[in-house]
């Protein structure tokens, strides 16, 4: 085994995913180990630990299987020197649309997170109120 490739426990550490999700992502084709030991282990390379990582940093932003597929195919595409100069336009395109729905969704979890920071707020407001005898407990 060289030095490039990791084993998946060590992937799973590195990427915080676990061994299952990282099993299921090459199940459904997400990412797929570079190599085999000759036990038949997963070796991962540093640009499929890279590829895992962008697939977990999309899953809290509610992105389905067939978008991660497409933003990686696009990312793979763009990568290639021989894709054609035409192709590329569109796929800068579809690269910015993924980058413009990840901006919207940022937006939409900040502002549940300050809902959330708001409620926690009231909650320790009204048990600070109980606890510190300004007002009698039941």
């Amino acid at each position: 085994m060289g030095l490039a490739h990791k084993q998946i426990g060590e992937v799973a550490e590195r990427t915080r995913l676990s061994l299952r999700t990282i099993r299921y992502y090459e199940e459904v084709g997400l990412v797929v180990p570079s190599a085999r030991s000759q036990g038949g282990f997963r070796l991962y390379a540093e640009t499929d630990i890279a590829r895992l990582q962008l697939v977990r940093r999309m899953k809290p932003l509610d992105f389905s299987l067939e978008e991660m597929r497409e933003l990686l195919e696009t990312i793979d595409a763009l990568a290639d020197t021989a894709t054609p100069a035409a192709e590329r336009t569109a796929l800068v395109d579809r690269l910015d649309m993924f980058r413009l729905a990840v901006e919207e969704r940022c937006s939409s979890l900040r502002q549940q997170l300050a809902n959330a920071e708001a409620f926690a707020g009231e909650l320790r407001t009204e048990h600070a109120r109980h606890h510190d005898g300004t007002e009698p407990r039941s």
